[in-house]
């Protein structure tokens, strides 16, 4: 995750060594510390400044929605193909839902992504890991 004005970007790298096709990502934001949200409407849930799901580099897709609702605290998405040493990307609003955050509702820091989670699964085969206090959350699948 990097937090940015006045779009925040997830990033998918694969740092192995195979290509990778058909993968499903979940992300997970409810047990985020800062109670994050996707603020993608100037209605609703979010504060101030919105922006929604916008496809980066590569190939993804949403899962199961045209778009993310304002207020959601998770979403899903298909990336059809990550090439080894690339990444692919996209970008949205996030905003905490704190009284008291580390750099005002509008801003992400590290810690308050820490908690939420990402999912990973290929083939059959799923794991997850949680963001940390970099704002990463790194998965190693064992066939590549």
């Amino acid at each position: 995750f990097v937090e940015g004005a006045p779009k925040d970007r997830f990033v998918i790298e694969n740092v192995g060594s195979c290509s990778v096709q058909q993968l499903m990502v979940n992300i997970d934001l409810k047990e985020s510390k800062g109670q994050l949200i996707f603020d993608t409407t100037a209605r609703g849930a979010g504060v101030e400044v919105f922006q929604p799901f916008e496809n980066e580099a590569g190939d993804i897709t949403l899962a199961g929605a045209k778009t993310v609702e304002d207020g959601q605290d998770t979403l899903s998405l298909i990336v059809k193909l990550i090439e080894p040493k690339q990444a692919v990307s996209f970008t949205i609003d996030v905003d905490d839902t704190l009284e008291a955050s580390d750099l005002g509702n509008i801003r992400v820091s590290g810690r308050e992504i820490e908690g939420g989670s990402v999912k990973l699964t290929l083939g059959g085969e799923s794991i997850d890991a949680r963001f940390d206090r970099r704002a990463r959350a790194e998965l190693d699948f064992e066939q590549c």
